[in-house]
């Protein structure tokens, strides 16, 4: 018996004669950071009308499949009528993470889609991952119609602090080379960790509450109660940013809305 039409989960767009929502028009100053969770049972159907509930310009995705990218891209374009490029940072081929053949597993890592086109990409991985191979993905593209550099990362898992410090030292060192920098991602620590300071130095969070001294009220972002997603923010202001709770991963998606004229 075949299987038709979204409530096939992951699966191709059969059976789908039209748009379920009017297309749509991204927020051109509108950036998002979600760790999409994985392996987790989730369908490529409910992550793409997440994202398109908030129609970010660009959005950063950790813990991505090539694959399950691929298919949430269809689905915004599809069903919502969200056009998105794509960049990606994949450190993994792991098939217990992606599937795939043994001898021919799939992608994982980082992602960053964006409504506009996208340049200059820079992908490195991470000296020491740590438990897991992490690393970095950099583009340019345009957020609030200014060209601006973009990065998404994924840090090491917790209890790894001292191997996400000298991550955090790499990544600082080339977001500092740009005046403008937007970096999204999951840096598995709360604001106050001592591994976190590199970035605090360059930048800031774009909850302007979220800071790493005692002070600072910063909102949570995981299912643990805890903040590890970040939109950092270098030379650009943020004029909004929203939490959205979801069950579709065991992170929220931070939003945050910029002026970066």
């Amino acid at each position: 018996m075949l299987l038709l039409g979204p409530s096939a989960p992951g699966g191709p767009l059969f059976g789908v004669s039209q748009p379920v929502e009017d297309a749509r028009k991204v927020v051109p100053n509108r950036v998002m950071t979600w760790n999409i969770c994985n392996p987790c049972d989730t369908s490529n159907v409910d992550r793409a009308a997440e994202i398109a509930r908030y129609a970010p310009q660009v959005i950063g995705l950790q813990e991505a499949c090539v694959r399950d990218v691929e298919q949430i891209r269809e689905y915004l374009e599809n069903l919502h009528g969200l056009v998105y490029h794509v960049e990606y940072g994949s450190v993994l081929q792991k098939w217990s993470r992606c599937g795939g053949l043994p001898w021919n597993p799939g992608a994982f890592g980082e992602a960053i889609l964006s409504a506009a086109p996208m340049t200059d990409r820079v992908h490195e991985e991470y000296p020491d991952g740590g438990s897991e191979d992490r690393g970095y993905v950099a583009v340019t593209t345009t957020v609030d119609g200014r060209r601006i550099r973009v990065f998404n990362t994924h840090l090491a898992e917790r209890r790894q602090e001292s191997v996400r410090a000298e991550q955090a030292k790499v990544l600082a060192k080339e977001v500092a080379r740009y005046d403008r920098t937007i970096v999204l991602g999951d840096f598995n620590a709360v604001p106050d960790a001592p591994e976190l300071a590199p970035m605090w130095a360059l930048a800031t969070d774009a909850d302007p509450q979220c800071h790493p001294t005692l002070g600072g009220t910063c909102e949570t972002t995981t299912d643990w109660h805890s903040k590890f997603d970040y939109v950092f923010l270098r030379g650009i202001t943020a004029t909004g940013h929203r939490v959205h709770p979801t069950q579709y991963s065991d992170h929220d998606m931070f939003q945050a809305d910029l002026n970066a004229t």
